[in-house]
């Protein structure tokens, strides 16, 4: 049903509607300078001959202070827009991306193309449509879109020696946003495909690295995570208090050492669940792990026990290992088995220089400001709290989620796990039968208050 507009009402529409043109210069100009909340970089690398092309795609928000030109009614002016897209895609994009062929940084690149594309555009999912498209016919200029709520979609070039060289790039693209995620696709010339998926800025990002680059970039990341994990310190913290001899430490430390190996490399390789209460359920049991430590180091440790409790604990540390180490697989290339045994590596230096400080301390403390037995007691105590604290934190956060139903699949599952479990289980059985001593010895049976 269409309806008849009253001549008289003409004026009152016109001012209505230059109060609307009015506002919407307004709020871009208080608004050109606001910083975006969430950013996703799309991007695409392959080489080919002697160049490297870059593919791009940017929200248009994110190219922030442009002089944009638009139309009396706010829109996007496309026929004048080509220069402000270009220096767009210099001033935010090409100056804050280094790439590296070998160990020598690339030229500037050539600024091939630069266009405008509509939010719902699909192109980007392949590098093959993603090109034809950039290169590919613009928006028509009558096309009604804001700059905020379009996409700048650009291709760079850059000449290379060789498209069997070895790449790098540092994405430094995080000033886009407040929270900027980065997907990342290098197509190499054998065809295989490397995808990248991480937030911020990584640092330099070899795209097909070798197994040394690997190496140190992995025990790297072990060596640091083991000394920013709080839970971890204090779990390995509980371990030697009562036990600071070299044997007991030995004992003690390779069953930790051989338990989350295990369950690591479980994760690493897709066999740990991967539902969404599986790492606060982790995180829970860690936090349970400290708790029992610190409550079994006030009420006498014993050695035979401590290795063996220590073993069960281990499994679940390593889960806890594994959710970092799931986010930054994606950097091993075709290293994968690498990549875990250099980040165990990077933990075990972590933990031997926990040892080589916590220990001297702890002897220091023992020996000229409290004894053994008191201060065990004091700093289980202290450990107790923190350890509370966080259990009944990630309990209620554990509380969140729903339990799965109890289909076939998950009882498989459970049974599988509980298989292995009984394995790990028989297997250090055997070795404490094995290497039970003939008679108790001061540092193996006797208790924490007992030790000396």
């Amino acid at each position: 049903m269409f309806h008849r507009i009253d001549p008289n009402m003409l004026p009152a529409m016109r001012s209505a509607r230059r109060l609307v043109i009015l506002a919407t210069f307004l709020v871009p100009a208080v608004e050109a300078h606001e910083i975006p909340t969430d950013v996703t970089v799309r991007a695409f690398l392959k080489p080919e001959g002697d160049r490297l092309r870059l593919l791009v795609r940017v929200p248009l928000a994110a190219m922030r202070d442009m002089s944009v030109p638009t139309d009396p009614f706010g829109y996007l002016d496309l026929t004048r827009a080509d220069a402000v897209l270009r220096d767009a895609s210099i001033l935010w994009i090409a100056d804050y991306i280094e790439l590296f062929e070998g160990e020598r940084r690339l030229e500037s690149p050539e600024l091939v193309a630069a266009r405008v594309s509509m939010p719902s555009d699909p192109s980007f999912g392949r590098f093959e449509d993603a090109l034809a498209h950039v290169l590919g016919p613009p928006l028509p200029d009558d096309t009604e879109l804001y700059w905020a709520q379009g996409l700048l979609d650009v291709l760079f070039e850059y000449p290379i020696e060789s498209e069997e060289s070895r790449f790098s790039i540092h994405p430094g693209l995080d000033r886009l946003g407040m929270r900027v995620i980065n997907v990342l696709r290098f197509l190499s010339p054998n065809g295989e495909v490397h995808a990248f998926d991480f937030p911020g800025d990584p640092g330099l990002i070899r795209l097909d690295p070798e197994w040394y680059h690997v190496a140190l970039r992995f025990v790297e990341l072990g060596f640091f995570h083991i000394l920013e994990g709080l839970d971890h310190l204090l779990f390995l913290f509980c371990l030697v208090i009562p036990f600071r001899r070299l044997r007991s430490l030995v004992v003690i430390v390779t069953s930790f050492t051989i338990a989350h190996s295990i369950t690591l490399m479980v994760s690493a390789f897709g066999y740990a669940p991967d539902a969404l209460w599986f790492p606060p359920a982790i995180e829970t049991l860690i936090a349970l792990s400290i708790l029992y430590m610190a409550f079994e180091n006030i009420a006498g440790a014993r050695l035979r026990r401590r290795w063996l409790i220590t073993f069960g604990f281990g499994l679940v540390h390593g889960f806890g290992f594994s959710f970092l180490l799931r986010e930054t697989l994606q950097f091993a290339g075709s290293h994968l088995t690498m990549s875990l045994l250099a980040f165990n590596l990077g933990v075990e230096i972590g933990q031997l220089l926990v040892l080589a400080l916590v220990v001297p301390a702890l002897d220091f403390v023992f020996r000229f400001v409290v004894a053994e037995r008191l201060g065990t007691i004091y700093l289980s105590a202290l450990v107790t709290h923190s350890a509370w604290h966080w259990m009944t934190e990630r309990l209620d956060r554990l509380g969140q989620f729903d339990w799965p139903p109890l289909d076939a699949t998950v009882l498989v599952t459970a049974i599988r796990w509980l298989m292995v479990l009984v394995g790990l289980a028989g297997a250090a059985w055997l070795v404490s039968i094995i290497r039970q001593p003939s008679k108790p010895t001061p540092g193996d049976d006797a208790s924490v208050g007992l030790e000396k």
